[in-house]
């Protein structure tokens, strides 16, 4: 057993709403999942068998009620490699999202930043770069 994540889950208060922000901010494909007990959407960060690494989740209807704004998070955070960061971050915000921590150099390293989906739920993009300062 590796102990790597091999799935992860996005609670969503409208998750149809929460689909269509994913998939303009970020380019993932959403389908709702029609043979389950639950209500449940499969994400697909990648395409099918793509050796590109990453993993991919589900979304789902919110069991009980989001943190208030402003207090810390009661979840992990998942954080995505993008191309561009700027293009990313105009994407995200144009589909409804919010700046939650604005960018930032890993020094030498990559450019990070973080975002709060239509949902409330914090989530952050890092673009390599060995020249961030």
């Amino acid at each position: 057993m590796s102990n790597r994540p091999v799935h992860f889950e996005i609670h969503a208060d409208d998750p149809e709403r929460a689909a269509a922000f994913y998939r303009a901010a970020l380019g993932w494909e959403i389908s709702k999942w029609e043979g389950g007990q639950m209500e449940y959407w499969m994400v697909m960060t990648a395409p099918k068998d793509s050796a590109e690494p990453g993993i991919n989740g589900g979304l789902l209807r919110r069991p009980c009620a989001a943190p208030d704004a402003g207090q810390g998070m009661n979840g992990y955070c998942v954080t995505m490699v993008v191309d561009d960061y700027d293009a990313a971050a105009g994407r995200i915000l144009a589909a409804g999202g919010q700046v939650a921590m604005p960018k930032f150099a890993l020094a030498g390293m990559a450019w990070q930043g973080y975002f709060i989906d239509t949902e409330g739920n914090t989530f952050g993009i890092h673009q390599v770069d060995a020249n961030a300062r």
